[in-house]
Parts: structure tokens; C-alpha cells; sequence
């Protein structure tokens, strides 16, 4: 699919090019400069008409809007395992991998669909997939143990790829030096929804119980969906070769660009470490050797997630002016500094809420740089998203699996361990440039 004037300008107007010697981390390969190809599915015809009049002017705000909901139902779960535990008649610890399998299954969505998005019609696959979502949603709600709750909420996260089937289309769109800003606009609604999905979710699992907050995430996922798809332009693509093409290219595109190689290794170390920390952080602030507080005031805590969504146009407009390099070493810098804090937060309330500002603003700077370089490194840029979000959330999950052990082995002191050593890992594994 050819790319629109503003997608296929040069990267050096984003600030992609601008680095130091020795890391090509903020550099956008020459692949991106050109106009940008149909991907490996073989992809071809024109994008077709774009909206216009109000739904123009509300594309932007409604994709954010969209990505709030859709990030809220990832993490539904974890402010709530108090709750479903309490309800099945487990613990909070028994019931923690909950958290991780919501993550698996939005990798395992965004693998199978979201390389879909640069061969079929993005307005008939975000309806479909918004509507099985939902079904998984209402049966998640519905559920009457453990393991049926973990297959829907496998179900839901899986159908839950509709924001990064639609990052590319956002920066397609946005002028070339205003490309990072937009796309940081659709992750502070990201950012925004895992907020959501901790203050809200905890107040009204307490309020009106955890299977109500399960339905109401259905209407609004049905609701804002459907809404998404009827804003999209109208594509009229013919689709060439195998329909999951983008999937099995996935591996070569990461091969050939070290620059997409190492934006994946470093946001799945950054992702992992956060996710550590908060989806464990439930189990700190509600047990009795914890903080011991209820659900909805430990809900309360996720309010200092908003720093992510103040700091996602800052991030957006650094990148743009600075380079994806040095925005993302500042961001490890920022989340090196929480771990010890989140450590000593285990006694004092003060360094918990300073580490959980400093991680949000990691996260979501060290998110904006890293994505946009995905998006402009090579000529697919729905499959090098893919490539991207599904090793970020690889990395969550398997740190979530580790955390909620490491919580009932070795207290809240394992679950920082394990998010320095997803720190370090991220780090030093792209200090040596990959053989193309």
C-alpha cells in the first residue's frame, strides 16, 4: 500500500537520525525514507478516502480514546485479584498469573493480527475483533472458576490489538515533523486506560464487585470499537499471498534492522520491569504484611500512573527534536533509579509513590521513542510494530510470571529483584550490535 506524502517523508524531520557514534538506536533506516511498500504480505492498492469533517477532527482523539479502553481490559484483572480471589476462594499470590495470562494473550493477538494491518480492510478487523473481545468480556464476567475466568480473559486480551492496529495508520497520517507527537498521543490514551483500569477498576470491583467491572469494560470495548471502525478511511486493498504473510516475515525484518532489533530487546526490558512492579503491586498495598488496604484504596494508588499520560507529549516532542537515542537511555536512567525506591517502598509510603511517578515516565518515554523508531525503521510498518509490541509484552508477561512467585518466596524485595534484572538485561543485550 503506497503511503500518503507524510509517511514517506525523510526520518531526519522526526529527529530519528540524530545520534551519538557507536548507537544506531536513533537512526531510521534508509528503508523507511522512500515511499513505503505494500509489506511482505504483498499488500497493494491506494489507502482509499480518509474521513472527513468531524470524524476527521475526531480521528485522533477517538483512536486515544479507543486505546484507553482497550489497554483498561489488559489489566482489569490485576487491581481485582483480591477480589476474584476472595469470590474462588483463594489468595491473592494463588491467583497473580491471572495478570500474566492477559499479557500473553495480547502477544499472542498482536502476532496473529496486527501484521494483518498492512494487508486487509483495518475498518472490518477492528469491528470483528471489538466484537469478540466484548463476547470474551461478558463470559469472563460469567465465570465460575479460575480456569474458564483465565481463558476468557485469554480470549478478550487476544481481540484487544485494535490500538496497534491503528498506530501505523496515526503516523501514516501526521505530518513528518509532527510524527512522534501524534503517536505519543495515542500511547498517553494508553497510558491512560492502565491508569483507568487500576483507580476505576479497584473503586468499582469494590463498589458493585469484580464480575460488574468485567461487564461494563464489554460495553464500552463494543461501544468504542464500533465507533473507531466507522471513523476509518475507506481501504480497498487486494491482498497477495498468504493471509498471514506479515507474521512469518516477522523474524527476517527484525533480522535485517538492528535499529528495530534493539528498540524491541530494550522496550521488553523496560516493559518487563514495570510489569513486575505493578501487577504485583496489588499484593503489597492489600495484604496484611503490607500496607494492608482495602481494594479501592490501593486503587487509589494508580493515580500516580497519570504522570505517564503528562509526560507521553513532552516524550513525543523530545524525540522529535532530540532523536529516539537519547530519549530512551534517559528513561532507563529514570527507571533505574525507581527500583531502589520501589525497595525501600516497602516500608515507606513516600519513596513508593516517588518511584511509582519516576517508572511511569520511564515507561511511557522510553515507549514513545522506541515505537515511532519501529514505525519509520522499515517499509512494513504494521509488521514492524508487531514486531515491536509483541516483544514488549513478551517481556511484561514473563516478568509478571516471576513476580507473583517471587512476592511469595522472598516478599516484596524478589519483585524488585526481578525488575532490576529485566532492567539490565534490556540494557546490556543491545550493547553489541546484532549481525544483520
Amino acid at each position: 500500500m503506497p503511503s500518503s506524502p507524510s509517511a514517506s517523508a525523510a526520518s531526519p524531520q522526526t529527529g530519528l537520525r540524530r545520534t551519538e557514534p557507536g548507537d544506531t538506536s536513533g537512526t531510521a533506516g534508509s528503508s523507511g525514507t522512500g515511499p513505503s511498500e505494500a509489506g511482505p504480505s504483498g499488500a497493494a492498492g491506494p489507502s482509499g478516502a480518509g474521513p472527513s469533517g468531524a470524524a476527521a477532527r475526531l480521528f485522533l482523539p477517538l483512536i486515544a480514546l479507543c486505546t484507553a479502553v482497550t489497554a483498561a481490559n489488559i489489566y482489569l484483572a490485576a487491581p481485582l485479584l483480591p477480589l476474584i480471589a476472595r469470590d474462588m476462594g483463594s489468595t491473592p499470590s494463588a491467583v497473580a498469573w491471572l495478570a500474566s495470562v492477559a499479557q500473553l494473550g495480547y502477544a499472542a493477538g498482536l502476532l496473529f493480527f496486527a501484521p494483518l494491518g498492512d494487508s486487509v480492510n483495518r475498518r472490518r478487523l477492528v469491528a470483528v475483533l471489538s466484537l469478540v473481545a466484548t463476547g470474551a468480556l461478558l463470559a469472563a464476567a460469567a465465570s465460575a472458576g479460575t480456569g474458564a475466568l483465565a481463558g476468557a480473559v485469554l480470549v478478550a486480551s487476544a481481540a484487544t490489538v485494535v490500538p496497534q492496529l491503528l498506530v501505523p495508520l496515526v503516523a501514516e497520517r501526521a505530518p513528518a515533523e509532527r510524527r512522534a507527537r501524534h503517536v505519543a498521543a495515542v500511547i498517553g490514551g494508553l497510558f491512560t486506560g492502565i491508569v483507568a483500569a487500576r483507580v476505576l477498576g479497584g473503586l468499582a470491583g469494590q463498589a458493585f464487585g469484580w464480575r460488574a467491572v468485567f461487564v461494563g469494560a464489554a460495553v464500552l470495548t463494543a461501544v468504542l470499537g464500533l465507533a473507531t471502525a466507522y471513523i476509518l478511511p475507506v481501504e480497498r486493498r487486494r491482498r497477495r499471498g498468504p493471509l498471514f504473510a506479515g507474521l512469518v516475515a516477522i523474524p527476517g525484518l527484525v533480522r535485517r534492522s538492528p535499529d528495530l532489533w534493539r528498540a524491541c530487546v530494550r522496550q521488553a526490558g523496560m516493559y518487563g520491569a514495570w510489569s513486575a512492579l505493578w501487577t504485583s503491586l496489588a499484593l503489597l498495598l492489600t495484604e496484611d504484611e503490607g500496607y494492608g488496604m482495602t481494594t479501592a484504596a490501593a486503587g487509589l494508588f494508580g493515580l500516580f500512573g497519570l504522570a505517564a499520560s503528562v509526560v507521553a507529549p513532552l516524550a513525543g516532542g523530545l524525540v522529535d527534536r532530540f532523536g529516539a537515542a537519547k530519549v530512551v537511555r534517559s528513561a532507563y536512567a529514570l527507571a533505574a533509579l525507581s527500583v531502589p525506591l520501589f525497595w525501600l517502598g516497602g516500608q515507606a509510603m513516600a519513596a513508593l509513590c516517588a518511584a511509582a511517578v519516576l517508572v511511569h515516565a520511564a515507561l511511557v518515554a522510553s515507549h514513545v521513542a522506541n515505537q515511532t523508531l519501529a514505525l519509520t525503521t522499515t517499509s512494513a510498518p504494521a509488521t514492524a510494530n508487531t514486531a515491536y509490541v509483541v516483544a514488549g509484552f513478551a517481556g511484561g508477561a514473563l516478568a509478571s510470571a516471576l513476580a507473583g512467585p517471587a512476592f511469595g518466596h522472598w516478599g516484596w524485595g524478589g519483585v524488585c529483584a526481578v525488575a532490576g534484572a529485566w532492567l539490565a538485561l534490556g540494557w546490556t543485550a543491545t550493547a553489541v550490535r546484532p549481525a544483520r
